[in-house]
């Protein structure tokens, strides 16, 4: 069985129905990582001992009748942001600790709970912070889509986004402070969410910005991001966002579909950062989408998407300035230059700042709130453009979270999926929901995937 695109639900069925086992199916994932993660650099460590023993372990229990479910077997990754038991959490940094922690990540150990087999870590931009996914402190991933020009996998879970396109895994973890999910997703042509705040719990998880990080899933399918959320879900002792949340059923509605939903989406003006092709693309998804049977609503936006943009770019950048002040600011400091500047900004920054962003923020969201009402879901790209060339992108400002934080910023919850390529590369159409309506932000994904077939393609080369 050559499983490197299978998803992690239909990798789940071979291994119930005994076409494959556990072990034989993280032996070919750990052979795949050997034979193309050089050329990738999606991982920053591989773990073949345990996983081995832990498919072994999967492959015992099932024997006896005693599975965990349907992932139980199905190997995954995790963004080099969440602990993991036994190993250091580096952060993309050469300036943290190498402390090997004692105690995994909520959201990891939810997913090893339930029989998932973790194979390594991913690559992360340094601290979370840039979304063109580059790291000269470590090692910048590499986009899998263009077999002849290296370009940016987006970030910050670049390797997480790179892993998963690639078929090295077909599930990963990231994280979202303001797009770092949804990003590489869209520039890597995979699926990725943002979950709601306090639907999954964040213990265990080096922060950039408290107020907005996320953890949500990467996947190839919609049905494998819908496992993954439902897996990932409960409280969690570390993150008080998560106290008294019930959980939610992200499977059960997931066929049913879009006819009579109200679909919104900005005026195309509000959409002008955008590049040609991919406006192209989402006037095309719109009229699918209309012709499944939703109602599609243009409404201009109450703001400029970069005021949104900008304000969560300045809050990002106190809570990270508070945070890796130390770090950047001790002699001889380890951090990269260009990210070190970038936190620098938090410096100009005062108490009396924050306390007006935050004003800023409650105003906007109650705006925003009469803005959404009378919608289901709230339409647009996920990225202004496709992936770009590698070379010398490291230090030029970019545009992505110009689409992508007014999500943070609002609390909603966003799905990006596929939406078409432009030029051989992958754009991303963003689903908007409520907070803690992620389900059908899910259900409408997989009402389009449904409808074109699939969503997925893979890149040629792997």
């Amino acid at each position: 069985m050559n499983q490197a695109f299978i998803s992690a639900a239909d990798l789940g069925r071979a291994l119930a129905r005994g076409d494959i086992t556990s072990e034989a199916l993280v032996t070919a994932t750990l052979a795949r990582i050997r034979k193309y993660d050089a050329q990738l650099n999606a991982f920053v460590e591989v773990y073949d001992e345990s996983a081995l023993g832990a498919a072994r372990e999967s492959d015992i229990r099932r024997s006896r009748n005693q599975s965990k479910g349907l992932l139980d077997g199905v190997p995954f990754a995790a963004k080099d942001l969440f602990d993991v038991e036994g190993h250091a959490t580096l952060a993309g940094s050469k300036a943290t600790s190498r402390a090997i922690v004692a105690r995994s990540a909520n959201a990891v150990q939810r997913l090893l709970d339930k029989g998932m087999i973790l194979v390594g870590k991913t690559h992360t931009v340094e601290f979370a912070y840039g979304s063109w996914g580059t790291n000269p402190s470590s090692k910048t991933p590499i986009n899998p889509r263009d077999p002849l020009i290296p370009r940016v996998p987006g970030g910050s879970s670049s390797g997480s986004g790179v892993a998963v396109a690639a078929g090295l895994v077909p599930v990963a973890l990231g994280t979202d402070t303001g797009g770092s999910v949804r990003t590489p997703a869209a520039l890597c042509g995979v699926i990725g969410m943002k979950t709601s705040l306090g639907l999954v719990g964040r213990g265990g998880v080096q922060p950039l910005a408290f107020l907005f990080d996320i953890v949500g899933p990467m996947t190839r399918s919609v049905e494998d991001a819908a496992l993954i959320l439902a897996s990932l879900q409960g409280e969690d002792q570390e993150d008080p966002s998560t106290f008294g949340v019930p959980q939610h059923d992200t499977v059960n509605d997931l066929e049913k579909g879009v006819a009579g939903l109200v679909l919104r989406h900005p005026a195309m003006a509000d959409l002008a950062a955008a590049e040609p092709g991919i406006l192209v693309q989402f006037r095309r998804t719109l009229d699918e989408l209309r012709a499944m049977g939703a109602l599609i609503e243009e409404k201009p936006l109450p703001r400029p998407l970069e005021t949104y943009a900008s304000l969560t770019a300045n809050m990002t950048t106190v809570e990270a300035w508070g945070r890796y002040r130390p770090l950047v600011e001790q002699e001889n400091s380890l951090v990269d230059p260009e990210i070190a500047k970038r936190m620098s900004r938090g410096a100009t920054m005062g108490v009396a700042d924050y306390l007006d962003y935050l004003e800023q923020r409650r105003m906007m969201q109650i705006e925003f709130d009469g803005y959404f009402t009378g919608a289901d879901a709230f339409l647009l790209p996920s990225s202004p453009i496709t992936a770009k060339p590698l070379e010398g992108i490291h230090d030029t400002p970019a545009p992505f979270g110009i689409f992508t934080r007014l999500a943070n910023l609002m609390d909603l919850a966003s799905i990006s999926i596929p939406m078409g390529d432009v030029e051989n590369l992958p754009t991303g159409l963003q689903i908007v929901v409520r907070r803690f309506a992620d389900p059908l932000a899910l259900r409408v994904a997989r009402a389009l995937e449904v409808h074109r077939g699939g969503l997925f393609l893979a890149p040629s080369n792997y």
